[in-house]
Formats: C-alpha cells, sequence, structure tokens
C-alpha cells in the first residue's frame, strides 16, 4: 500500500516537492493543497497594456543549480535565455551610476574604485583599509551591517553594498544575519582577510571557469514567463493531485499518521510537508507542536509591491543600456527598478518602455500604504526624474505582496533549528522562511525535504 503524503501549498517549494517524491521509487501517493486559485505561489504574471508581465520573480539565479536542473529535466532547457543587458546601476550621489565590476558591489580593482563618482574620495580610502584591517576572529554569527562597516566603511556600505544586498531581502544589513544570505563574505574575511581580496579570488574563479566552458550568465529566464516552471511541475504531478481552492486548517495527529483538515474535508496522511507561509504554518501547528508555532510568527516578513508601467510607443530607446537600478534605504520610495525592455526585450513590446519599480522594504513599508493611483503616480514621477520618460504611462498595475519577504535576521538559522528540531517526526518545513528565500534554494530545499521522506528511517 503506497504511503500517502499531504503537502500544503502550491508554490515553487510545494510543487517541486510533490514532482520529486512522485519521482522517488517507493510509490507515494501525493496531494497538493493550496489555498489560491491557481498554483506557483509568487510566480505570478500580469497583462499590462497587452504584454504578459512577471509580478514576481522575474528569472532564476544559475549561480546556484537547482533550478536551472529543473528546468532541464522538465523539458525546459532550451528555452532558459539569458538577459541582453547585465549591467546593473545604484542612484547616489551622482546620480545613477554603474556598480563596480566585482561581485556584489565590491571592487577587486582600486583604480576602479578610485574613479567610481558614486562616493567621496574620503569613503573610497575607508573601503580600501579593507586590505589592511585585520580579520575578525570570532566566528559567531553578526548582521550584514555589522561585518560591511568593519571591512570597507560606513560610506561604501551604505551607497555602493547595502543596496543591492539588502534589497534582494527587502531587509536591513544592519538586522540581516550574515550566516543565513551571503556567508561567502564571512568566509571572505576568513579565507583572505578581506572583501576585496576574496572578491578577487571569486572573480578568478568564475573567470577560470568561462575559460573552460561556455560562459553562464547569472540570471536566466524562460521563455514565455517563469509560470512555464509552474506548469511544468503541475504537468508531471498530475493535476487531479493538484486541488486549488482548499485550504489547510490544521493538522492533528491521528494513530500513527496525521489528518489534515482541508475546508469542509479531512485527509489522512503517513506523512506532511508544509510548504505554506511561516505565519500559516504556525497555525496549522498550534495543536500539533505548541512550542514551535511562536518560533514561527517571530520570523519577521516585510511587505512590498511590485509596479507594473508600460509607456507610450518611440520611449524605448529613452532607457540606458542597463538592467535597472537600486537604491539605498530611504532614498527614493522605488527601492529598485528593472528596465524589462532592455534587460528582457520582448517583440510583444513594440517601441515601448517597459520597467518594473519595487516599493517596500524593512523599514519603509509605509511607503505602499497609499491607494494604486498613487502608488503608480509616486513611482512614475520618479522614473522620470531619472530617464526622459514621460510622467504619466500608457498602463500600470500593481501587485501587492503582504508580508511576502521573510527577514532572515541574525541568529535566523539556529532558530530554524530549533523549529525544525521541534517538529514532530513525519512533518516536514520547506519553503523561503528557512534556508534560502530565492528559486534555486526553495528548489534545492525541496529535494532535500523529500529525500528525507523518502529515507527509511522518515518510511
Amino acid at each position: 500500500m503506497s504511503e500517502r503524503v499531504v503537502v500544503v501549498g502550491g508554490g515553487i517549494a510545494g510543487l517541486a516537492t510533490a514532482y520529486r517524491l512522485l519521482s522517488a521509487q517507493h510509490g507515494f501517493d501525493v496531494v497538493v493543497l493550496e489555498a489560491g486559485d491557481a498554483p506557483g505561489g509568487k510566480i505570478r504574471s500580469a497583462v499590462v497594456g497587452g504584454v504578459e508581465l512577471e509580478a514576481g520573480p522575474d528569472s532564476i539565479l544559475s549561480r546556484k543549480p537547482w533550478a536551472v536542473d529543473l528546468c532541464r529535466e522538465l523539458g525546459l532547457g532550451d528555452e532558459l535565455v539569458a538577459p541582453t543587458s547585465a549591467s546593473a546601476q545604484v542612484h547616489g550621489r551622482a546620480g545613477l551610476v554603474r556598480l563596480p565590476s566585482g561581485p556584489y558591489g565590491i571592487s577587486t580593482d582600486l583604480m576602479e574604485l578610485w574613479r567610481w563618482p558614486g562616493m567621496s574620495y574620503r569613503g573610497k580610502l575607508r573601503a580600501a583599509l579593507d586590505l589592511v584591517r585585520p580579520a575578525r576572529r570570532d566566528d559567531g554569527d553578526e548582521s550584514l551591517g555589522s561585518l560591511l562597516r568593519r571591512r570597507i566603511g560606513d560610506e561604501a556600505t551604505r551607497a555602493l553594498v547595502a543596496p543591492l544586498l539588502g534589497g534582494l531581502f527587502a531587509g536591513d544589513v544592519d538586522r540581516l544575519s550574515v550566516r543565513a544570505t551571503f556567508p561567502e563574505l564571512a568566509a571572505w574575511e576568513r579565507g583572505s582577510g578581506s572583501l576585496i581580496r576574496g572578491a578577487r579570488a571569486a572573480s578568478g574563479a568564475a573567470r577560470s571557469r568561462r575559460a573552460i566552458g561556455p560562459p553562464t550568465p547569472m540570471f536566466l529566464r524562460l521563455r514565455g514567463g517563469l509560470r512555464r516552471l509552474t506548469q511544468a511541475l503541475v504537468d508531471a504531478i498530475g493535476p487531479e493531485r493538484l486541488w486549488l481552492g482548499t485550504a489547510a486548517t490544521a493538522v492533528e495527529r491521528r494513530g500513527r499518521g496525521f489528518a489534515v483538515a482541508a475546508g469542509d474535508r479531512e485527509l489522512t496522511a503517513d506523512t506532511v510537508v508544509l510548504a505554506s507561509p511561516a505565519h500559516v504554518t504556525a497555525d496549522l501547528l498550534e495543536g500539533l507542536a505548541p512550542d514551535v508555532a511562536p518560533a514561527l510568527r517571530a520570523i519577521p516578513h516585510v511587505s512590498t509591491a511590485v509596479v507594473l508601467l508600460v509607456y507610450p510607443e518611440g520611449t524605448a530607446g529613452r532607457l540606458p543600456d542597463s538592467s535597472g537600478f537600486v537604491a539605498p534605504p530611504g532614498a527614493l520610495d522605488v527601492t529598485a527598478a528593472t528596465l524589462v525592455s532592455r534587460k528582457w526585450p520582448d517583440e510583444t513590446f513594440g517601441d515601448r518602455a517597459v520597467v518594473r519599480g519595487f516599493v517596500g522594504a524593512a523599514g519603509s513599508e509605509r511607503a505602499i500604504d497609499v491607494a494604486d493611483d498613487e502608488l503608480v503616480a509616486r513611482v512614475a514621477r520618479q522614473l522620470a526624474d531619472l530617464y526622459p520618460l514621460p510622467a504619466d504611462p500608457d498602463a500600470a498595475e500593481v501587485v501587492r505582496w503582504p508580508r511576502a519577504m521573510p527577514q532572515y535576521e541574525v541568529g535566523h538559522l539556529d532558530r530554524v533549528r530549533a523549529i525544525e528540531d521541534g517538529v514532530p517526526p513525519g512533518v516536514f518545513l520547506v519553503g523561503q522562511a528557512y534556508r534560502g528565500t530565492g528559486i534555486p534554494d526553495c528548489v534545492r530545499q525541496a529535494n532535500e525535504v523529500a529525500g528525507r521522506v523518502d529515507a527509511p528511517a522518515a518510511r
């Protein structure tokens, strides 16, 4: 008799877990419960001005291979495409300037850093002291801000690196954990004694890989949008195993297994995989693991919004050859923008400029507490101040993501470990609140959880 696994949550983590379990050789009976009316979670598109645009993530980070490998496994490998413009900019004292060429905005060339117009000479000198300052001896967790300010100083942290690294998590670098977000930075300090030398070594290793094989762009997307990955997973799982519009409301012990309440139905399960947001998972585990629920609720989350803008014909050429920009906290309502028609051109755009603006981050969530029309107007005005674009786009849409971005604050991995240890055997957690927020990390977690479910000890 096959074992029943109920997966709660039909986002990328839940779908990838179900797919991997069904690919195992033990004949699992898998059901995926999704409260919404469509699968994919934050992988969502919207039609604006007659063109389909990504409303959530728009690409896959290729240096973390798990999502790219999954695309290839699902027959989508030939559909992965690279951006046509990879250079990014940062907003600062000199307006929009190109980020230095090193990884994470950390310049590997002191002459390039010296010529960079986005900082004062005093700030550049302080950043260069990274090469001679002693490395930290304590290997405990610390904030990104603490590490960056110690190594490269306040100005370089605020003007250059924090907008990029903090922006990826919509977070505050003075609260985000190094271990949970960018552990390589701590490894660079320990191994090379310097972030600049560590960045040089990482860049050299990347050049060596390119010398022995074709270059791999940092980001890739699927022709037609990332929803094709979601659809391919649904097709592989079997649509009959995905129950849309079915919200799980409780998980209880039932004999040697579990009972999952879902609306007016109750599903029995040998194993339960919770791929739901942390606060939903907390509610589901309230009776089964009461000590774990408060810890799940204590993981902070930030609300954000994506503003999709399509401009009139004849505006495409007004955008620079850049993928977009990031901005320091508090500088603009727009924390970042992607120049979609430059980075991911599409024939459906015609000669129109297409831009995605991002609003909301830790400490600036109030920026999204306005009506959609006002938010569009603010973003459009700020973009018109930076680019020769009209103040009013032809079409626009706001997509809001309440409590969308988990904040990996200092000590996050220890908290996650305690949460996982407190969950009863037979229940597994997966998703962006735990060990990586991006699509590749969610796929990696799905692979790992499916492997643990499939292990003899779990069965």
